[in-house]
């Protein structure tokens, strides 16, 4: 089988689409660099629809942390505790045990069944987890980043008249923006390191359609040979890490374009003679 026809055959299964049994004997790097590509689709969905959405649930308690009203605050603080305190290995676990004792036929609500199964599958449930967990980690960024705004930044909004609303979206929040993003950027970098544990945590891999990690533990134990799948594993990883590097960049230069001396397009300059 030439490596075109491996690739045509197994470069979407993990999405269901091509041959539906793994290869079981004579392994190629072929194959193992095929399917572990495949099930990097599952990695970066869980980043992507985790780090979009945990943005906005992270504004929004950065923004309660900070209010003086207990019944905003606390709530947000301990939101926070929680799912930094606790490992998000037990946090998958706990989840999924959760979501399958959720009644098979559904919930009954205000007349209608509301389907409770498909919260237990890891495109859903995992996905919830992974949510909540960046929301809290980067709200805490945030929330720094916040209380970092400075004074005079304040203080000429109050001279132009800004209150309300206009100070929030025209001073405040891009202010906090600007200078939370380098630590925001780490954050979004161990989010996509962290999908890799979706799969050996709870949440089972339907007909084994698995992530980039869990075709790798397959190779390996077939093969007994780990030190083939798992630098294939890294490698995507890295060149995945160099995107996200380089679009945080592009982002954090929108940013800061109205400061003298923003920072300018990353350049590879290998320093030949010190």
């Amino acid at each position: 089988m030439s490596c075109l026809q491996t690739i045509a055959d197994y470069g979407l299964r993990s999405l269901g689409i091509g041959e539906r049994l793994l290869p079981r004997a004579d392994f190629t790097l072929c194959q193992q660099v095929t399917l572990i590509g495949s099930g990097l689709i599952w990695n970066i969905y869980f980043g992507v629809l985790a780090l979009a959405a945990g943005f906005f649930l992270a504004n929004a308690l950065a923004l309660a942390k900070e209010a003086r009203t207990p019944w905003l605050r606390k709530p947000a603080e301990w939101f926070v505790f929680v799912f930094r305190g606790s490992p998000l290995f037990i946090q998958f676990f706990l989840a999924y045990e959760a979501l399958v004792l959720l009644p098979r036929a559904g919930i009954e609500m205000f007349g209608l069944t509301v389907q409770t199964s498909w919260l237990s599958r890891a495109w859903a449930g995992a996905l919830i987890v992974l949510f909540l967990n960046t929301a809290a980690y980067s709200a805490e960024i945030f929330h720094g980043a916040l209380r970092s705004v400075p004074k005079g930044d304040l203080e000429a909004a109050d001279a132009y008249g800004l209150t309300g609303w206009a100070r929030f979206r025209r001073i405040l929040w891009p202010t906090m923006l600007r200078l939370a993003w380098p630590a925001y950027t780490n954050e979004a970098i161990f989010l996509f390191h962290a999908t890799t544990l979706v799969f050996f945590s709870g949440f089972p891999a339907f007909q084994q359609r698995g992530d980039a990690l869990y075709y790798a533990n397959y190779f390996a134990d077939k093969t007994f040979n780990p030190f083939v799948p798992y630098p294939i594993v890294a490698g995507y990883f890295i060149l995945l890490t160099f995107l996200l590097i380089w679009l945080f960049g592009r982002a954090n230069r929108r940013l800061n374009r109205h400061l003298p001396g923003a920072a300018p397009n990353m350049r590879l300059r290998p320093q030949i003679i010190r």
